[in-house]
């Protein structure tokens, strides 16, 4: 008290009467306070330096890790009408197993023999395809023989023509030889009338002179008509000559017309042939269609058509088969940002959905519940979302408690954490309170997986 007043104060008596400073701390009850603050303040600030395993978190689910063991849609080849379900929801199916049956619904294909008919267009098409090659094997023979023939009866006609050259040349010759005989005896029938005027000669060999100058003149003529006739053969043996040729041409022009015709019509079977063929085939490979079989083995999920006798469209799904013993994957969706510190093969923690957990992301070893994966694949576009997928695969390293569980499902959700490096964990709230993200500044932190600083 300050006694600045001369009037004293009671003060053990105001005290017993105010119960309000019955409240109030002793000296040693703050004493003991700010101790304890202290401590709790000390022990946050050792905290602080404590390490602290930076992270990216996602969420995803369960899939499958190859295109082949997720879940696949079974359509039918070709169009039809439900006949026959022989499965049901949630069976086990193996590969090969008929799932459903249906029948035709296109008139094309209704025939129950048409393959059978089919079978016999092909054999009357490959039957005219053997006449047309014989056609045209014969045709070849005939050309070949009508080549030939012209060969023998141009030597035929060579030969005639050679011949009335001769018999020209010879008939030529005789009657220059007429001729000469015939101008003797002109000159002796001369000599013989002027000796006959003379005396010299009687009148019998003057008429014997002049008969013999009469033959002579007579066999001029004879062989003049002679050489007329072989000069005729000749001409007509060159025109034989060439009419020969000509004849033949024509013949063999009309087998390479024949010839040319049955290729014609051999090629145009071949094309019909080979559509029949194909439509065979077609028709064949329809009816093995009729039957949508279960690719591998696996379980019916869910059917997409009910009942019988309805239609359904070619390429259409029937049902849902999930392949059996998958080899398990979980799709992580990552933001961007993040996206450029994450590299294949980092490790990663896993919360499934339906397994308790107790996840300290930042310090994995104290975690409960959570299992081990690595990084498999890195998208190289971002989904729709924006995020970018990561496909991550088991990784347990020995360690059975991070084995995936038996009873995992495709399409269960995830919680997923990338586990990056190891840092104080007042850079990771300082680093929190600035929005950066992990790794921010490189040189800063402490080097990947606690391996000493940059």
């Amino acid at each position: 008290m300050l006694n600045i007043s001369r009037q004293r104060v009671n003060v053990p008596a105001i005290e017993n009467e105010v119960n309000s400073l019955d409240t109030l701390y002793s000296p040693r009850t703050a004493r003991i306070v700010s101790r304890w603050i202290l401590g709790v303040l000390a022990a946050l600030a050792i905290i602080l330096f404590l390490p602290w395993q930076q992270n990216i978190n996602g969420k995803g689910y369960v899939t499958a890790l190859t295109p082949e063991d997720r879940p696949q849609n079974l359509q039918n080849a070709v169009a039809g009408q439900i006949r026959k379900w022989h499965v049901r929801e949630g069976d086990f199916v193996k590969k090969g197993d008929t799932v459903l049956t249906i029948s035709e619904i296109k008139d094309d294909y209704f025939d129950p023999q048409i393959l059978v008919r089919t079978q016999e267009q092909i054999q009357a098409k490959e039957d005219a395809i053997n006449a047309y090659d014989a056609k045209i094997k014969a045709t070849d023979n005939q050309i070949s023989a009508l080549r030939q023939g012209l060969q023998f009866s141009l030597e035929k006609a060579r030969n005639k023509l050679i011949q009335a050259r001769l018999k020209v040349r010879s008939d030529s010759a005789d009657l220059i030889a007429v001729n000469r005989n015939f101008e003797i005896t002109q000159e002796r029938l001369s000599r013989g009338e002027t000796m006959y005027k003379d005396g010299t000669i009687s009148l019998v060999d003057l008429e014997s002179r002049r008969l013999k100058s009469q033959e002579e003149q007579a066999k001029v003529i004879s062989q003049s008509q002679k050489l007329s006739i072989s000069r005729n053969e000749l001409i007509n043996a060159r025109i034989e000559l060439s009419s020969v040729e000509a004849e033949y041409q024509k013949d063999i022009a009309k087998g390479f017309s024949d010839r040319s015709s049955a290729l014609s019509s051999l090629a145009d079977g071949e094309s019909e042939l080979s559509k029949l063929r194909n439509k065979y085939e077609n028709i064949r490979i329809r009816r093995d269609q009729y039957a949508v079989v279960a690719p591998q083995d696996g379980y019916i999920v869910k059917t997409l058509k009910a009942g019988l006798g309805e239609t359904i469209k070619e390429g259409e799904s029937v049902a849902t088969l999930q392949p059996d013993k998958p080899e398990l994957a979980v799709e992580l969706y990552v933001k961007a940002m993040d996206l450029s510190l994450i590299t294949n093969g980092r490790h990663v923690r896993l919360e499934f959905d339906g397994w308790p957990a107790l996840q300290f992301s930042g310090w994995p070893g104290t975690s409960v519940g959570t299992f081990g994966g690595a990084v498999a694949i890195i998208d190289r576009v971002s989904s729709k979302n924006g995020e970018y997928r990561l496909l991550i695969k088991p990784d347990h390293k020995g360690n059975e408690n991070d084995i995936w569980p038996e009873q995992l499902r495709i399409g269960s959700g995830v919680n997923g954490f990338v586990m990056l490096k190891d840092v104080p964990i007042w850079w990771e709230v300082w680093r929190q309170l600035n929005g950066f993200p992990p790794d921010y500044l490189e040189g800063i932190l402490p080097s990947e997986e606690g391996k000493g600083t940059k």
